[in-house]
């Protein structure tokens, strides 16, 4: 009996030696000419996500290469190569991952050997085809174009259709299906960043995640960001903000509500907000007396900037900036990734529409205030 015990003990061991690692290793492997010695590097983007900070370096060495190390949780990393442009994406997490690339094409390597890794490439393996298809289709599209062949034509662009909307069908099925996987968190973030879902499916998907994924970086950056949209969701009341007029006093959202107000999110550099001013411009100047206010935030980083295009595009409303470009405590507040963007507030600060612009905005304008 005491040896069976002792047995079983020894295979419990073995098991969860087997089952829970206590670091990562990645065997890599290039294909192409790649001189030994050359330098592969694992890296990981800074706290502002806005470059690849180097975390570990490897030699080249008949075309093989290792990184040994301890992820704390599964994490989004990348592999780059000495003198070599792109980079290829790997979820660094414990276990042996095997990592296989040609030189000269980064992103289409091959990443197997651990959870993660397996659930990413079933995911790019189905991307891949899809875009392979769209490909086809544009192709055939082109040639349709070139014979004037209207039925052709007609066709193609009605499976085009069908293939686009497979496309994002597939991503929310496959987050919903992998709750366990990293990249179901990188796809909803992509889809939280574009608004390309309802603010309550993307909820839902994450409150369907495994606790792992919800507890990684991307996790809890994704739960942060969740919650700015829904505070910003239509029907809710505005947050409240202040910040410092172009003279330095400081202007609070209260000081510029009106029975409607248009809260403008642009900056001096952004294209397409100086040429949606002169519309603002327009239903401004039609409807400021019958109770329209705007208040304009500003992301630009100087202030010179910011006053000479207020002047020179002839707004004429209350404006602020902390001039921290996307970093400013208001663009946070309200999670705007992308300018313009614009909030439409009743006379009780409820969001009633968001990110209205040219004949649209003076339409919703014109409906509350006539």
């Amino acid at each position: 009996m005491r040896s069976i015990f002792f047995t079983i003990t020894i295979i419990a061991l073995v098991v969860s030696c087997a089952t829970t690692p206590e670091g990562y290793v990645i065997e890599g492997q290039f294909r192409g000419e790649v001189d030994n010695g050359t330098q592969v590097f694992l890296k990981t983007t800074d706290s502002l996500k806005q470059r690849l900070i180097e975390i570990d370096t490897a030699s080249i060495e008949n075309g093989s290469f290792s990184f040994t190390g301890t992820a704390e949780s599964p994490e989004l990393y990348y592999i780059t190569l000495e003198n070599v442009r792109g980079n290829a994406p790997v979820m660094l997490e414990n276990g042996t991952i095997k990592f296989r690339a040609h030189k000269d094409s980064l992103g289409f390597s091959t990443i197997k050997g651990t959870l993660q890794n397996d659930l990413f490439m079933e995911f790019l393996e189905e991307s891949r085809r899809l875009v392979s298809m769209s490909r086809s289709m544009n192709d055939d599209l082109r040639i349709a174009n070139a014979q004037k062949d209207t039925v052709a034509i007609a066709s193609l662009r009605d499976e085009y259709l069908e293939l686009q909307e497979k496309a994002k069908t597939f991503e929310i099925d496959f987050m919903k299906g992998h709750p366990d996987a990293l990249i179901s968190a990188l796809i909803l973030d992509k889809a939280v960043m574009s608004r390309s879902l309802p603010i309550k499916e993307m909820d839902s998907i994450f409150q369907g995640f495994s606790e792992e994924i919800k507890s990684s970086s991307i996790g809890i950056e994704l739960e942060q960001k969740l919650k700015k949209v829904m505070t910003t969701a239509i029907g809710n009341k505005a947050p409240e903000f202040s910040g410092p007029t172009p003279s330095g006093t400081e202007l609070a959202l209260n000081d510029v509500k009106g029975k409607v107000t248009l809260i403008d999110f642009w900056a001096a550099w952004c294209k397409p907000c100086r040429m949606e001013n002169p519309n603002i411009v327009a239903v401004y100047n039609k409807y400021k007396d019958k109770g329209l206010n705007v208040g304009g935030v500003s992301l630009d980083r100087k202030k010179e900037d910011w006053t000479a295009a207020i002047e020179s595009d002839g707004l004429e409303w209350n404006h602020i900036s902390n001039l921290q470009y996307f970093n400013g405590p208001i663009a946070n507040l309200y999670g705007v990734n992308a300018i313009p963007a614009a909030f439409l507030l009743d006379e009780n600060g409820i969001i009633i529409a968001k990110n209205l612009r040219g004949a649209e905005l003076e339409q919703k304008v014109a409906e509350l205030l006539n």
